[in-house]
């Protein structure tokens, strides 16, 4: 009894810390980094019952050793992802960096394991910065300006040199710089570049040539061969006539090709090898009717790894590149394969594994011997997943009679009835509804008795170059009439609520939900747009410079008077009068992408409406919430909008 009045005064203090307060005042505190309007005041009896579906957690492999058999791997343990590195299949993952701000991804240099380069921004603004962490002590270095955006890292094959895009130039153009991580002091520019587009994907085997790509859209791309010392460069992709799709490259050990990902002459993408003397692709995946989404050629040049993304599942296949001939890979879960990485060994390949019923975790597949090892066992909150609703692939006719598919999750048996219905809209738009985890979403399944569907509406990747571009410029309107159809294709359904809808959706996928808000009012109960755009006109002017021209390529260009006419016309912020169910506006401070103005016009102007409008504002998130307080709190306000207006 003394040890428990001892322990009495720390559980209090404890729960202070994370937002509950003492019985007298049963409510989860905002911190005073959160703006809440119209938000009702949170239970901590709420947090306690939904707490399990909270700690969810997995694990992204970021890189092998280069010398021995142990890895670098991203995950959560307290507030943000952090680094860790795993010694051996299940290990202990023991945490090196720790940071207020996550860590998204690190690398090793390639020859030594004496430091790796990792990045991270600050509040969620996206204008990452690279360090440099010595294993040694633990002392971390900053490699570059500290006020730029600096992307897509790679390292030189000697490990002397790592090549990067950066626009600290002028804040629009990606120009590449490379640096000796081990002398931060050498960093230099190599190539000045024009857009935002570019990155490097791979050094020659003798460092001497790199391979660059430029992106416009997500149909079209090019790449460069770029000379290593000089920055000269030379197209090898022609320009002009049909647009083509090119996926990074990688070259083959006697610098003669490299392969590639392509659409070229095709509707889907191919992994094909290219001879840089005669231009000539040799496609490799023509026999499989789905796009390659992923690849990675193993350290002697010999296998090939790669991913096809097959009615949104994502299956591993290897290839042997002195055949072209695929070779068994052992049967895995059905879901998503990613991150696929070799090791130097050429024996070992790594990946990410994740289904709707296990988060992702990282495995390895020797292909010597077959044998797959699961590494990291992340934790699900003591919730048993393996009863976690399976996603069911669905079809409904749109009003020009394509075929539309998506994902329908059904609540736990327990629920019996006509059931309320979530619609979640990707964003992208060039996304891609998939049959991952889905997380905190099963507490609205298994505990609401929700049906979720995840749409893939014209314009969504995965389904051709074709059904892409279905949505481009003048076309924009078609994808809300996608939603509309299955709006109707509920009703006709006998276990579906068609009076109960909710829509929903993130970044573009915001934008999606505001449409449907505004086109569809009398066909849904309540909305909840999360990060999204209101106006695509505010947007390509208010959106960071380095993303406009490639955002205006899917969206159009507000600086043409007809199409800037078209984007006012159909702006959900322009028809914002029609909006008269309940709203829910969820944003980041710092988000560069769909910059905070977005949320507080539409905020403003559907509260004219005297409908109920709910506001989430975090001042330290960007594009998405990556603290888990954060979340946490969203989530929260979430199940209690989801009850107030789907349920009642």
């Amino acid at each position: 009894m003394k040890t428990m009045r001892l322990l009495l005064p720390l559980l209090a203090s404890l729960l202070l810390a994370c937002g509950a307060v003492s019985a007298e005042t049963p409510e989860i505190t905002p911190g005073d980094n959160l703006v809440v309007q119209g938000v009702p005041k949170i239970s901590s009896s709420l947090a306690d019952e939904v707490n399990r579906y909270t700690e969810f957690r997995s694990a992204i492999l970021t890189d092998w050793h280069p010398t021995r058999r142990e890895m670098l791997v991203r995950t959560r343990f307290a507030n943000t992802a952090q680094i860790h590195l795993v010694k051996f299949p299940g290990g202990d993952r023991r945490q090196l960096t720790f940071f207020p701000e996550r860590v998204p991804a690190a690398a090793f240099n390639p020859r030594q394991a004496d430091f790796f380069v990792f990045n991270k921004d600050i509040g969620g603004s996206e204008f990452f910065q690279y360090y440099r962490y010595d294993l040694a002590n633990g002392d971390v270095t900053l490699l570059t300006d500290g006020k730029s955006r600096n992307t897509g890292r790679v390292w030189s094959t000697g490990g002397d040199r790592m090549v990067y895009g950066s626009t600290r130039r002028n804040g629009k153009d990606v120009d590449l710089h490379v640096i000796d991580p081990s002398n931060p002091k050498s960093g230099r520019m190599l190539a000045q570049l024009e857009g935002g587009g570019w990155f490097a994907a791979d050094w020659s085997d003798d460092d001497k040539q790199l391979l660059v790509l430029e992106e416009i859209s997500a149909n079209e791309s090019y790449l460069w061969l770029m000379d290593a010392t000089s920055g000269t460069k030379t197209l090898i992709t022609p320009k002009g006539g049909e647009k083509v799709f090119y996926g990074g490259g990688e070259f083959t050990p006697d610098g003669k090709a490299f392969y590639t990902v392509t659409d070229k002459d095709s509707e889907f993408q191919r992994l094909a090898l290219v001879d840089l003397a005669t231009k000539m692709h040799t496609y490799l995946t023509s026999s499989i009717p789905w796009d390659v989404v992923e690849f990675d050629l193993s350290d002697d040049g010999k296998a090939l790894a790669f991913v096809t993304n097959e009615a949104g599942f994502q299956k591993l296949h290897l290839m042997s590149t002195a055949t072209h001939k695929e070779m068994p890979v052992p049967k895995l879960a059905n879901g998503l394969v990613t991150n696929i990485l070799w090791h130097r060994n050429n024996a070992d390949l790594g990946f990410c594994l994740e289904s709707a019923r296990s988060p992702a975790d990282v495995y390895s597949l020797n292909i010597k011997t077959g044998k797959v090892e699961r590494w990291t066992f992340s934790e699900t909150g003591g919730i048993v997943t393996e009863n976690f609703s399976e996603p069911e692939l669905i079809e409904w006719t749109s009003f020009d009679r394509k075929k539309i598919s998506g994902f329908l999750y059904r609540p736990a048996a327990k629920f019996t009835g006509k059931r309320p219905v979530i619609i979640d809209i990707h964003g992208g738009p060039e996304g891609q509804a998939q049959p991952e985890f889905l997380g905190r979403d099963n507490y609205y399944l298994n505990e609401l008795g929700v049906v979720i569907i995840y749409p893939n509406v014209r314009g969504s990747s995965g389904y051709g170059k074709t059904f892409l571009t279905l949505d481009n410029g003048f076309k924009r309107e078609d994808s809300y009439k996608d939603i509309g159809a299955l709006l109707d294709w509920i009703k006709t359904r006998p276990d579906l609520d068609g009076d109960r809808i909710m829509v929903t959706g993130g970044s573009y996928g915001g934008f999606m939900t505001l449409a449907v808000a505004t086109n569809y009012n009398d066909k849904i109960c309540c909305s909840l747009e999360y990060v999204g755009l209101s106006n695509l006109v505010t947007f390509l002017q208010n959106t960071s410079p380095y993303r406009q021209d490639l955002r205006r390529v899917e969206y159009g260009d507000e600086r043409d008077p007809k199409m800037r006419e078209f984007l006012e016309r159909i702006a959900p912020l322009n028809n914002a009068q029609k909006i008269t169910k309940p709203l829910f506006a969820v944003q980041g401070l710092n988000d560069p992408r769909a910059p905070a103005s977005e949320a507080e016009q539409i905020v403003a102007a559907v509260r004219k409406n005297g409908s109920p409008v709910w506001y989430l504002l975090a001042k330290d998130e960007g594009h998405g919430f990556a603290k888990k307080k954060n979340a946490d709190f969203l989530f929260y306000s979430t199940v209690m909008f989801i009850r107030e207006y789907l349920l009642k």
